[in-house]
């Protein structure tokens, strides 16, 4: 009936599929919602789903089915299969629940090894994944998931290891060693947020998975030292489809890391690209991706540029957050994991020595980590290096604010933290 604004059918095509509305996700592309066009909340009859949010407009809908177009978007999503390596609680009401191996917490220097062992051999594995991105083939989540596992398991030991070990990467492995250290920022905000292990293991993927498009962008355009041109920048702005529309043909990537690589750059002002999302169109996954992404990239060494320090960095990205750069309470629960001031920041005492943060408080206040000083601003000299615990009964010092290695002539402050044995850079 004409009246009625009741849509009729599609025709009939390959790739169509009625779907009830709970089994869409972002990723789908909807070539129709099964209700009057005037019922929809969105003026386009076809369009692809980005983001959670989006779902949840269309559920506010009349509409209790969809047509999807399986060959410009996700299918429906199969059912979960029990994780081998991590089975549910005894008794648990669904089975196939994720959950993480038990990870007893390790100290720093125990953990910075293994930590070392595993970067490399994640650099090495990505190097190998995106190679492959980059000549058209499928990424294999399944050779993926093992390596975020691995990743989850020494966050949840001692997240300052392989966080910190991370940032001290070089430019000629900057995009396998970013997309690692992104999965561990990832992973370690998702258990801040109170989030499952599951969605913590898929928001740890998304994070390995984020920049798969740079594979699309010329080397000598993504690691030009000098500025870019406008033209250079557009291309650099085109990386988030591109990996965008790699992992859409890639079998087994879910909404989770579809909307993070897409959505990364957006930004909750509605300045961000490549959409200028805004608002409740911006979902969460996205806004935990914007805050992990800048922050490795701002505190790493670039061809164009040395790395800040972690706690100027922290300092800078809250100003940019109440500036609608990144949304405030998720950038409020990334500094609670990492702490005021994270491993590596060189800080000093009110006994007038300097020190570097080496390990962060469990359970403690943010202000109170442990600190290796090695330096006396009184003497202008280095002292005997000494592990203080700020947070421990008796503890008499504490931090008066961040200091810039080179105002004192220091270098090479790291080692101070990272120990004997471990190399710098994986």
């Amino acid at each position: 009936m004409i009246g009625s604004g009741r849509q009729a059918p599609p025709v009939p095509r390959a790739g169509l599929k009625k779907v009830a509305i709970k089994q869409l996700r972002p990723g789908m592309y909807v070539e129709q919602l099964c209700c009057s066009w005037i019922d929809t909340p969105f003026w386009q009859s076809s369009f692809l789903i980005e983001s959670a949010a989006q779902v949840g407009r269309i559920a506010t809908s009349r509409a209790t089915e969809a047509w999807i177009d399986t060959e410009r978007g996700l299918d429906v999503e199969p059912a979960p299969e029990a994780s081998a390596t991590a089975p549910a609680a005894p008794g648990a009401a669904d089975a196939t629940v994720f959950r993480f191996r038990p990870a007893p917490r390790a100290t720093m220097d125990d953990e910075l090894g293994r930590a070392a062992v595993l970067l490399d051999q994640s650099k090495r594995a990505l190097f190998d994944m995106f190679n492959e991105a980059r000549m058209g083939c499928a990424i294999e989540v399944r050779d993926a998931m093992p390596m975020v596992e691995s990743i989850a398991a020494s966050v949840l030991r001692n997240p300052g290891a392989l966080i910190g070990l991370a940032r001290l990467k070089t430019a000629d492995n900057y995009t396998y060693m970013h997309s690692v250290a992104v999965c561990a920022l990832m992973i370690a905000l998702a258990r801040q947020l109170g989030l499952d292990d599951h969605l913590a293991r898929e928001l740890g993927l998304a994070g390995l998975l984020h920049d798969v498009g740079k594979m699309a962008v010329p080397a000598e355009v993504l690691n030009k030292p000098g500025s870019l041109t406008e033209d250079e920048f557009c291309v650099v702005r085109g990386h988030p489809a591109k990996g965008h529309a790699m992992l859409l043909a890639s079998p087994g990537v879910g909404p989770v890391a579809l909307e993070v690589c897409l959505h990364h750059h957006e930004r909750p002002d509605g300045r961000g690209y490549p959409h200028r999302l805004s608002g409740d169109d911006l979902g969460l996954y996205a806004r935990m991706g914007a805050v992990c992404d800048v922050y490795d990239a701002i505190t790493s060494n670039r061809p164009y540029k040395a790395g800040w320090c972690p706690a100027d960095s922290l300092r800078r990205m809250a100003e940019w957050a109440r500036a609608g750069q990144f949304d405030e309470a998720v950038f409020a629960a990334f500094v609670r994991c990492l702490g005021i001031y994270p491993v590596g920041t060189l800080v000093r005492l009110q006994s007038g020595r300097l020190g570097v943060v080496a390990e962060q408080p469990c359970g403690k206040s943010l202000l109170l980590p442990k600190i290796k000083v090695f330096f006396s601003t009184r003497a202008r000299t280095y002292i005997r290096p000494e592990l203080i615990d700020l947070g421990a009964p008796g503890a008499r010092d504490a931090i008066v604010g961040c200091e810039n290695a080179a105002d004192w002539g220091l270098r090479d402050i790291d080692r101070y933290w990272l120990g004997d044995g471990v190399a710098k850079v994986p």
